[in-house]
């Protein structure tokens, strides 16, 4: 089983490309960026758990695992 790696932060809307570090996930896999996840004290607002780093997918896997495109972001 493989992360979703969501494209955007919940919260604000920054993309945050699978193959990049700089997002924060949740046991759920709700994902922030690191700016919201400072200001969230890193605690998921949804389930209350933990915000830790995302791990980053190197892009020669995306073919064959690829991340989300469905994004999370409600303006």
């Amino acid at each position: 089983m493989t992360l979703e790696m969501r494209p955007d932060c919940e919260r604000c809307g920054t993309d945050l490309p699978a193959e990049a570090p700089g997002a924060f996930i949740c046991s759920f896999e709700c994902t922030f960026c690191a700016e919201c996840a400072d200001d969230l004290d890193d605690m998921c607002p949804n389930c209350g758990g933990e915000l830790t780093d995302r791990p980053t997918r190197a892009k020669k896997h995306h073919a064959a695992h690829p991340p989300s495109t469905q994004r999370r972001y409600k303006a």
